[in-house]
Formats: structure tokens, sequence, C-alpha cells
């Protein structure tokens, strides 16, 4: 089922991933040498977490918008050498 055709019906929130999956996070961006990535997954649920796609210029604004998660803010000083 493809997320996007019904907008209106989503929610964001933040959440922390299970530690094996963020662990998992760092070794794939770390492997492909990539500063920033997208990571889309479901969860099933069972609760476990499973993988779409990495992307290495996925979009964000969106969720940024719909949390307030200060997104760009903390990829502009990771880029920049900032506090991040």
């Amino acid at each position: 089922m493809d997320y996007r055709t019904d907008y209106a019906s989503l929610s964001y929130e933040l959440i922390t991933p299970p530690e094996h999956v963020a662990e998992g996070i760092r070794l794939l961006v770390d492997g492909f040498d990539l500063t920033y990535a997208a990571l889309d997954f479901v969860i099933t649920p069972t609760g476990e977490w499973v993988l779409l796609e990495i992307n290495p210029t996925g979009q964000y604004g969106f969720v940024e918008n719909a949390t307030t998660a200060p997104l760009t803010a903390q990829l502009a000083d990771l880029l920049t050498g900032g506090a991040a």
C-alpha cells in the first residue's frame, strides 16, 4: 500500500528506534560513506522493523513540518561541522 494515496489521513510522531535498528542504520550509512540518508521502514504488527529503502537525497520537510523537529538545522550543523 502506498502511503501517498491518502495524505490527509497520515500522522507523524518522533520515536526512538530500538538500539539494534539504530546500530544497523549507522553501519549501513557508514558502509555507503554517507553523511545523510533518509530511510523508510515498516514496523510490522509484531514490532519487527523492515527496511524498505535508503535514499541519500531523501526528502524530510514534510516530517519536519508535521513534528516541528529541527531536522534542517541539525543537517546544516552536521554538514558544516557545527554542533550536531
